[in-house]
């Protein structure tokens, strides 16, 4: 894939050369768009699929993907979001099904599930597991089971 990039320079603060780029496949077809200072991503940026919809998008940090994103289908339709932080997810993600309900939602730290993940059919709870460093460490397949032992506030 060859890359074409359009730079529009917006200042030179110090050594610091901030701008915003576009780049292109060679069909002329916008892949992404987004700021880069010191030949880095950072702040906002969006990536595109060669249908022209909007493949995912978020804020980098020194050139890594951080704070929230969004990702999409071909379609145009969210299929998962959630955060990062230097460059790994953390926090809540969620994950949608091809109607954008929640499929799932996972609590995630350096990559890896840590913490509750809740699955969902047709927007209601119907199981959760617990996890540790990736490692599932226990299952509950009825809500009820799940309300005894755990505070649905703190996950809902």
């Amino acid at each position: 894939m060859i890359v074409i990039s359009a730079f529009l320079l917006l200042g030179v603060y110090g050594h610091t050369q901030k701008a915003y780029q576009r780049n292109y496949d060679a069909n002329h077809n916008l892949t992404s768009e987004g700021w880069v200072e010191n030949h880095q991503k950072v702040n906002y940026w969006k990536f595109y699929y060669p249908n022209g919809n909007i493949k995912n998008q978020g804020h980098f940090l020194n050139g890594k993907r951080h704070e929230f994103w969004k990702f999409y289908t071909k379609k145009g339709t969210l299929k998962v979001e959630g955060h990062f932080f230097n460059g790994k997810k953390t926090n809540w993600w969620l994950f949608y099904d091809d109607k954008g309900q929640i499929n799932h939602k996972c609590q995630l730290y350096n990559n890896q599930k840590n913490g509750y993940c809740l699955k969902y059919n047709n927007e209601k709870l119907v199981s959760a597991s617990k996890y540790k460093a990736g490692k599932k460490l226990k299952e509950w397949t009825s809500l009820a089971s799940f309300k005894k032992e755990n505070s649905l506030s703190d996950l809902l």
